[in-house]
């Protein structure tokens, strides 16, 4: 019988590269100073495998994209179907704060990545495709699952390799967020803008070797919420994520039978739908966990659960994503790579500690650790920043950016959705579209800049010059 065995040799190299980065991260300690996640470790391991060794055994990259495109989706549907944390307040001041600093930086790396696509259009690189500046963004902020599925939808319009440019920015985003933020902690440190008790904590946990020792006390990772005689509570959860996914897949199969109807137009509308497939993964699972409360049976989802299956496709599509890079295509952008993404970092390391100082009254190191990670790299970065200072996770910090991310994630709806316009100005020569989209980024940035204002009142520029503005004594002691 001739079974195709691509899939289960992808996912078995794919884990044999994630065990050699947990021994790694275990025994090296370059990897636990710097907190870089195995799933990062794992995908360049693959790398120069897949681009070089594995084509000479008959083995592509051709799957590893694939993978990532519906890893990213089905982490998504796991985190909509969590409930709310307990210990926040819908509507607090901090969570809107949070959306708002993690939406700067969205609108900034997208204004400032398009204009310097078009200073490199008109001088050195006139057939660098419109929507090369967003790929900052996707990558930085978005993440290497969104970077490629986006990046991949434009190849169908002629432009060659941007999957893999999205991934190069996005593996570039996890190294700065990595270092990055290892600098800020250090920095943060003699600068004092930690607070002492956390600096105790942080001298108290010794070498962040990814794995708890013999006689450690392990954390409980998940709850029973079926009886394992009738289903398994992990196969329970992991079928309703999956079944909310198979619904996404039946929903956007139906919006592309009624765009079809329209004419070409519309067909290339749906072709850019489904490259933004985890949108509506989410909302489709928002809507399954809204009936689920409806009927007065969301106890049989888990959190914790969903967690963990979150985890399980965000540390398989990181490692996939980053080894399906092309080296080849990378190559011939290199500069504008290197120049996009050096600004973006300088951006994000110059800007954040200066905004989330100023607008937010409680944790400001804590709050502005998350916000880098999660500008850089993804939520798993940010939280494993936000665990070197914060290992238990006391502060509310971790939940206050649970509900911020829900907010967000609407909130940007409307910014994603312009991603796809420059394209456009790219098929067409029409720069009209490249002006709308360059427009909606700076529309978000002026949203933020007044939300910012509103949030922060006399703090908003106080001492312009500082870096960081320390909390007024008051509010030292009430975070204490």
């Amino acid at each position: 019988m001739n079974f195709s065995w691509s899939l289960f040799v992808d996912l078995g190299v794919i884990s044999a590269a994630l065990v050699l980065a947990t021994l790694i991260r275990a025994r090296i300690r370059f990897f636990q100073r710097y907190l870089i996640p195995n799933a990062l470790t794992a995908g360049f391991i693959l790398l120069p495998l897949y681009n070089f060794v594995f084509p000479q055994l008959g083995i592509t990259s051709a799957g590893l994209g694939e993978l990532a495109y519906h890893l990213l989706s089905i982490s998504f549907v796991a985190m909509a179907l969590r409930k709310s944390p307990p210990g926040g307040t819908k509507g607090d001041k901090r969570i809107f704060s949070t959306s708002v600093a993690v939406l700067s930086q969205y609108a900034l790396q997208a204004a400032v990545g398009l204009l310097l696509t078009l200073l490199f259009i008109v001088t050195v690189m006139p057939n660098l495709y419109h929507s090369f500046g967003f790929l900052l963004p996707l990558g930085f902020v978005l993440g290497p699952g969104q970077a490629f599925a986006i990046g991949s939808g434009w190849e169908i319009s002629g432009i060659a390799g941007a999957g893999s440019v999205g991934l190069t920015f996005a593996a570039i985003g996890f190294i700065v967020s990595c270092f990055g933020g290892v600098f800020l902690i250090n920095y943060g440190i003699k600068r004092g803008w930690l607070e002492k008790r956390f600096v105790e904590v942080l001298n108290q946990q010794g070498v962040k070797t990814g794995v708890y020792a013999r006689d450690a006390a392990k954390p409980v990772g998940s709850n029973l919420t079926t009886e394992t005689e009738a289903i398994d509570s992990m196969s329970f959860n992991t079928a309703i994520v999956l079944l909310c996914y198979f619904a996404t897949y039946l929903f956007l199969q139906g919006v592309t039978a009624l765009l079809s109807l329209i004419g070409p137009l519309g067909a290339e509308l749906a072709i850019n739908l489904w490259g933004i497939s985890f949108i509506f993964a989410s909302l489709i699972g928002l809507l399954f966990k809204a009936i689920f409360f409806g009927l007065k049976i969301e106890y049989i989802l888990d959190n914790a659960t969903l967690n963990r299956v979150s985890g399980l496709a965000v540390d398989v599509m990181v490692a996939s994503a980053i080894a399906a890079i092309s080296l080849v295509v990378v190559s011939r952008l290199i500069v504008p790579i290197l120049v996009l993404s050096a600004v973006g970092t300088l951006l994000a390391v110059l800007t954040i500690p200066w905004i989330c100082s100023r607008l937010f009254k409680d944790h400001q190191f804590h709050r502005m650790l998350i916000v880098f990670g999660v500008s850089t790299g993804t939520l798993s970065t940010g939280l494993a920043l936000l665990r070197v200072i914060d290992p238990d996770f006391e502060t509310p910090v971790a939940s206050d950016y649970a509900y911020a991310s829900g907010i967000t994630f609407v909130l940007a709806i409307p910014f994603i959705l312009s991603i796809n316009l420059p394209v456009r100005a790219f098929i067409t020569g029409n720069m009209v579209f490249f002006w709308i989209a360059l427009a909606v980024s700076l529309g978000y940035l002026l949203f933020t800049v007044i939300s910012y204002f509103l949030l922060c009142g006399r703090r908003a520029v106080a001492k312009p010059s500082q870096v960081w503005l320390p909390p007024a004594p008051a509010q030292t002691r009430r975070s204490a």
